[in-house]
């Protein structure tokens, strides 16, 4: 078995963190990437760190869950969240990016680097007698999906993932939509298009009435809960809509000083700003069914689509039964599994978890010891999420305080609040994650010194 070259198979945001810590650390990467050679249903280029859904990497607000992850990640070098900050857009208190310069960016960083190997062509198969981390994500292929699942010894889970429509700029009414993001907090960064309450039952009733594409016979719809379509969500109750997606509190419309009956937000694109996101509208209506739909929305009556939303299978494996906390397959020890193929659901997490990996690949290749992030952080309660949840039924989980384990109280016995839980919980990860990388470190110096 080769030590000083490890393969890591998916070029996305997992595959592409994995390869660079790996590279970084002195070792030479082969990195599989099948597109564009073969396609996927859901990507459209054949660049590396291509998103999909969002372009949102979620909150970038101090203290919350998905912000002490981004911080635990720059303490640990991450090269895909130092390129996502490089290439944000406007996105009020989230982290969003211009996909394609991201994109682009990862992509010309990742094949610069001397010790990486990018590969155009199929991994059909886990390898044998090498060190290799699958991070191939939702949309492996058929063949390598078939290894996995006689690797693995037992059927993959799925749910159903599926992409939120664009529209340009340019066919926006702003004379009806405004710019203002939730509680006037930062910029005015969102456009948002204001319903009343007719116009709000109009798109409703015609949103639940609209022709779905109709899944294979042979399979069930189960969709994660925090990525619902818009139409799934909709059939929950008239109201459902309006305490999620289409919430209006805290959006005022500046030219009336009135909150609205429901709102749609739309987030900015890319960094030339001609293209918007409608904020949770991902679903799996017909292509017809959607522009008839969504031009029902007050300032979208001449929307152009550049990108309508669509539904595709994501497959993920039954972690609790498969993976070591070092992300190791419990079959066999120089196995790595990272990113949504992993059972996270998220992109900050896919990085973390290929971050993680690379790290403890390489580690595996110096025949050292490997780590396990402290439970106390954000990652390492991630990963034990991953290895420790319910195996029966077990779902992809995004970071969130619930999962991390409660704070020491300073004066045992007193009653505190979640935001007091909160910020105690954020200030004890950052301060064991930094002690995390000088651990990292000491093992990296001793491993390839």
């Amino acid at each position: 078995m080769k030590r000083d070259e490890i393969i890591v198979a998916g070029g996305g945001l997992a595959g592409s963190e994995a390869a660079w810590q790996i590279a970084q650390s002195g070792f030479r990467v082969r990195l599989y990437e099948m597109r564009p050679v073969k396609p996927t249903p859901a990507h459209q280029t054949d660049a590396l760190a291509e998103i999909v859904c969002s372009n949102s990497f979620k909150s970038d607000q101090e203290g919350s869950a998905p912000w002490l992850l981004k911080e635990e990640l720059k303490i640990l070098d991450s090269l895909l969240i130092r390129l996502a900050y490089a290439h944000r857009v406007p996105s009020g208190a989230s982290l969003s990016v211009d996909r394609e310069r991201f994109a682009a960016a990862v992509t010309q960083t990742v094949s610069g680097h001397p010790n990486i190997e990018i590969l155009r062509q199929e991994l059909q198969s886990i390898p044998q007698d090498a060190i290799a981390i699958i991070a191939t994500g939702p949309l492996t292929s058929d063949s390598l999906s078939k290894s996995i699942r006689n690797f693995a010894g037992e059927e993959h889970l799925y749910f159903y993932d599926a992409i939120s429509p664009i529209v340009d700029a340019d066919s926006i009414d702003m004379g009806k939509a405004y710019r203002a993001s939730r509680y006037d907090k930062g910029d005015p960064d969102f456009i948002n298009c204001p319903f009343t309450k007719v116009e709000y039952l109009a798109f409703y009733n015609a949103l639940i009435q609209a022709e779905s594409v109709p899944l294979h016979p042979c399979e069930k719809a189960m969709y994660f809960e925090a990525c619902l379509p818009i139409e799934e969500m909709a059939r929950r109750g008239v109201d459902t809509l309006r305490f999620g997606p289409m919430k209006p509190v805290g959006l005022a419309d500046p030219r009336t000083g009135r909150i609205p009956y429901a709102a749609v937000q739309l987030r900015q694109e890319n960094l030339r700003a001609d293209s918007f996101n409608l904020v949770g509208f991902q679903n799996h209506l017909r292509f017809g069914e959607q522009e008839r739909v969504f031009r029902l929305i007050p300032g979208l009556e001449q929307a152009k689509f550049p990108r309508l939303g669509q539904i595709h299978r994501n497959t993920f494996i039954n972690s609790p039964r498969i993976l070591e906390p070092t992300l190791q397959a419990r079959q066999d020890e120089n196995i790595f599994f990272a990113g949504q193929i992993s059972g996270v659901e998220g992109y900050v997490e896919c990085i973390a978890t290929g971050l993680l990996a690379g790290l403890n690949a390489v580690r595996r290749a110096a025949c050292e010891t490997l780590l396990v992030p402290p439970r106390t952080t954000a990652i390492g309660s991630l990963i034990h999420y991953l290895v420790s949840a319910d195996p029966e039924g077990f779902q992809p989980e995004n970071i969130n305080f619930g999962i991390m384990p409660a704070p020491e109280v300073p004066r045992p016995g007193r009653r505190i609040g979640k935001k007091e839980k909160h910020l105690l919980q954020t200030r004890r990860a950052l301060e064991d994650m930094a002690g995390f990388k000088a651990l990292f470190q000491m093992r990296t110096s001793r491993a390839t010194g």
